[in-house]
């Protein structure tokens, strides 16, 4: 889960390749699902989207399981 830092830095939370509680950079991004013509504009998804700011490690998750 994510947290403050309290200090107004960021947003922190566990990364995997560090193992540690870093701060992130958090985003979330309209991505295209389908590359398939006229369906492509039907498929556009939220993704939460995130990198350590220490190694740069950077993950992606479906935010809408519909």
């Amino acid at each position: 889960m994510a947290t403050t830092d309290g200090a107004g830095g960021g947003m922190t939370e566990p990364c995997e390749r560090c193992g540690l509680e870093t701060l992130h950079d958090v985003s979330v991004q309209i991505r295209t699902e389908s590359r398939d013509g006229e369906n492509a504009r039907f498929s556009r998804e939220p993704y939460r989207v995130t990198e350590c700011q220490r190694c740069g490690f950077g993950r992606s998750k479906r935010m809408n399981n519909a």
